[in-house]
């Protein structure tokens, strides 16, 4: 099903240019790329393992398409997962991010990744004449779903960058009238800081993490874009996409559910979705969360005026004395210092056994930290009892190769370490 689509695409755009890939200096129209995979071998073996940021990368999902082999995207020093082959007729396997624990493999079939696609392209408005600047991972199933799957499925031309630096950046998007941006806030507040944004950039996305509400505002002020929040699963592909045309008021809001996404809570709280991107099933080891068309989330959420509030995850809540607190909330709080460029809240068993759990939290700030001056600022806007107890003043919080910052590899390093701040008793 793929590679036919595949191929009525390539047909149909001919000597359009579809991939540029600015490293090797490079490009090839559609009917190159078309030719060139039918051209050179097909899979050789049951799964292919297409991995780097490149031209290669998309040969070898063609190559694996053509062959009815099993596509696994890999990051570039990732290792071929160790798994049983896939169930039929699925064609395709992602590993998750491990925000919530150890990776896992989910499998789809060709229905499912096809679905995806054309939910995003659909909501998001992604078109033929604003190619897609490339900087993101391909293998991450942000990147392979807007970028991959919209150049093979959709027509959408794809310019791979030689990494996302800013002046990479800058240079990459030289030289074309109209583009479409997709980053993770992360890679947004360097591009901003450095004033790189690329002034022909139509339609700016951010995913991967919570964009804070202050960088889109200061986006928008400064450059007059409007950076749209995604949301999505590895499981499911696109949740929820801000598609309005100035800042959101809340970034708890995550924006409505995609086109053909349904969405619910279930009675934990947490979001349930629907639709016809949703994957088979983990991989080798399944279970209910991920079935029939159906993936339930761990995030908490609010569901009110067609919109999608994000309220933290089920398992990083912390119990304070019997009550428990997001750490979002309160990162959405210290996040409105004018100090502090990224944050990370989470709990560690208090000294006081009343307590059950003491509140730190990890801050990146502009200059010295004056844990003083947060807890007062904070106590303006929540309870007593949410403000943290530690603190922890760092340069950087970093990013991992899929924007994110793991909460529990620094809650690790917290307790590993001897406390900078220690908490008072």
């Amino acid at each position: 099903m793929l590679y036919g689509r595949w191929r009525q695409i390539a047909r149909e755009r001919g000597h359009g240019i579809a991939l540029r890939d600015l490293a090797a200096g490079r490009q090839w129209s559609f009917a190159e790329l078309a030719a060139l995979a039918e051209a050179g071998p097909a899979a050789a073996g049951p799964v292919v393992y297409p991995q780097g940021h490149c031209a290669g990368f998309i040969f070898d999902v063609l190559r694996g398409w053509r062959g009815n082999a099993v596509v696994c995207p890999l990051e570039p020093d990732q290792d071929p997962p160790r798994m049983p082959p896939l169930p039929t007729p699925c064609c395709h396997l992602k590993t998750t991010s491990a925000t919530g624990g150890l990776p896992r493999g989910v499998a789809f079939r060709a229905e499912q990744l096809a679905a995806d696609a054309d939910n995003i392209v659909a909501t998001m408005g992604l078109r033929a004449d604003w190619p897609n600047l490339g900087v993101i991972s391909l293998a991450h199933s942000y990147g392979f779903s807007n970028l991959v799957l919209p150049l093979l499925l959709h027509g959408i031309p794809l310019i791979l960058a030689p990494s996302p630096l800013p002046e990479m950046v800058r240079r990459a998007a030289e030289g074309y009238p109209d583009l479409t941006l997709a980053g993770v806030p992360a890679l947004w507040r360097a591009w901003h800081e450095a004033r790189v944004i690329p002034p022909d950039v139509r339609l700016a996305i951010s995913a991967g993490a919570p964009l804070p509400l202050a960088l889109e505002r200061a986006v928008f002020d400064v450059a007059g874009l409007k950076i749209h929040n995604f949301y999505g699963s590895s499981e499911c592909g696109g949740i929820a996409y801000d598609g309005t045309c100035t800042p959101r008021p809340d970034d708890s809001s995550v924006g409505s559910p995609m086109h053909h996404v349904d969405v619910a809570l279930c009675e934990d709280g947490c979001l349930q979705v629907r639709s016809r991107a949703v994957g088979e099933t983990y991989w080798p080891d399944g279970d209910d969360t991920l079935a029939a068309g159906c993936f339930q989330t761990s995030d908490l959420a609010e569901l009110r005026d067609g919109q999608v509030y994000l309220r933290g995850r089920l398992g990083d809540q912390i119990n304070v004395a019997g009550r428990k607190v997001s750490p979002a909330t309160i990162e959405r709080a210290l996040r409105e210092h004018e100090a502090v460029k990224d944050c990370l809240v989470f709990g560690i068993p208090s000294s006081d056994a009343d307590r059950t759990d003491a509140i730190i939290a990890c801050v990146a700030t502009d200059g010295p930290g004056d844990s003083n001056e947060m807890k007062q600022f904070l106590l303006s806007k929540l309870p007593g009892w949410q403000i943290p107890r530690g603190w922890w003043f760092v340069e950087s919080l970093g990013v991992n190769t899929r924007g994110k910052t793991p909460r529990a590899e620094w809650r690790r390093k917290y307790l590993g370490q001897r406390p900078p701040d220690p908490l008072p008793r």
